[in-house]
């Protein structure tokens, strides 16, 4: 069971670790808010009133004994700052942070924070390319160069295995899955037959991914 520690539970902080929970993970919540406090405690494994500010509250919490610590302090850059900092001197083996602009984005990365989004970019990324191309169906940007699309399989493919399409040598992506009839086969091997239909959930670079939408 992997562990996350939440640190700020506003919207965005609140529905993480809701989420995670909800996938099995074990989930310590907090903030100084205790009213924020109370509203997350019966949907994680524990919530407590901290400031990740206080190096030593998240020494005392083993904060470095989490998998993953998600830092969701929403437009305080100080106490976000800081939180990281303290966090990374800890030994937490992986921060991921919410920023609310690119400077602030680029400070957390200076910090050596593993991973920086900020929500509104990505929600806007994705809403930009499903609408620009009207055959995806969903993008999730993995990183500046790398992405994961789901887009409709051409019809010319039906009755024809992956290995006879030569999807990868031709196209450059890899089918990591195929969603037929709401089911979803991960990982779908060389003999996999297309039937008219089906999903295809590709991952590659910017380029390849922009040929599968041409298909």
């Amino acid at each position: 069971m992997k562990s996350y520690i939440v640190i700020g539970l506003g919207r965005f902080g609140n529905e993480v670790a809701r989420k995670l929970y909800e996938q099995g993970c074990e989930v310590l919540a907090m903030d100084v808010r205790s009213d924020l406090v109370q509203q997350v405690a019966n949907s994680v494994t524990h919530a407590v009133v901290g400031d990740g500010q206080d190096k030593e509250v998240l020494r005392s919490l083993g904060a470095r004994n989490f998998d993953c610590a998600i830092v969701a302090i929403g437009e305080n850059l100080a106490a976000s700052v800081l939180t990281t900092m303290n966090l990374k001197e800890l030994g937490v083996a992986h921060v991921v942070c919410k920023a609310f602009d690119e400077t602030h984005r680029r400070v957390l990365e200076k910090l050596g924070a593993d991973r920086v989004l900020i929500p509104e970019q990505e929600i806007a990324s994705r809403l930009s390319r499903s609408l620009a191309c009207t055959n995806v169906l969903d993008y999730i940007e993995l990183s500046k160069d790398y992405g994961i699309i789901e887009v409709p399989a051409p019809d010319n493919w039906s009755g024809k295995t992956l290995v006879e399409l030569h999807v990868r040598a031709k196209l450059g992506v890899n089918i990591i899955a195929i969603r037929r009839a709401g089911k979803v086969s991960v990982a779908p091997g060389a003999d996999f037959r297309m039937e008219q239909g089906d999903i295809l959930v590709a991952v590659g670079d910017n380029k390849a991914l922009r040929a599968v939408q041409k298909l």
